[in-house]
């Protein structure tokens, strides 16, 4: 009974852990690779990196987009093809997808 008050008093002053961590808590728990984090989930002034042929490339998330050396783009898809010449999922080849 003390745990479940000392979790009930920790929640109402930290708050309670979201929905969407619950969910990927529970799929690493049965033994899973959760999915990770979308573009939709990433908040203006955010910064992404990543090396490609020995270059780091910067981009900042902005809210028209994603900004690269000064130009704006629609998706991080757009980025990558730039970057590599290719067509990339955008978010896979800056890590925040499998």
């Amino acid at each position: 009974m003390r745990k479940a008050i000392s979790h009930e008093q920790q929640c109402q002053k930290h708050g309670r852990v979201p929905k969407q961590t619950l969910r990927r808590l529970r799929v690493m728990a049965n033994g899973k690779v959760p999915n990770t984090c979308s573009t939709s989930s990433l908040k203006p002034g955010a910064h992404l990196m990543r090396e490609w042929n020995g270059r780091t490339y910067q981009v900042e998330v902005v809210t028209e987009g994603f900004v690269m050396d000064g130009l704006t783009y629609k998706s991080l898809s757009a980025i990558a093809k730039r970057i590599t010449g290719a067509h990339w999922s955008g978010p896979r080849f800056f890590g925040l997808a499998q």
